[in-house]
């Protein structure tokens, strides 16, 4: 992956295929900090998929709170 000179992320075709992510297609970024604040991951999910019930799922999973 690498960041182009407007800042946007650009995904490999491969990936968007396997993934199946078209143009126009709405993404949910997620990030999470570390101990010290810092993001230290960042995860991609197609916006459709998301689902009230994930959002609130999604933070507790990882040992934080909504």
């Amino acid at each position: 992956m690498s960041v182009d000179e407007r800042g946007q992320l650009v995904l490999p075709k491969d990936l968007r295929m396997r993934a199946g992510i078209g143009p126009g297609e709405r993404m949910a970024l997620v990030s999470y900090r570390g101990s010290d604040g810092s993001i230290c991951c960042i995860t991609l999910l197609k916006a459709d998929a998301v689902s009230g019930a994930v959002r609130s799922v999604i933070p507790t999973a990882l040992g934080g709170t909504e």
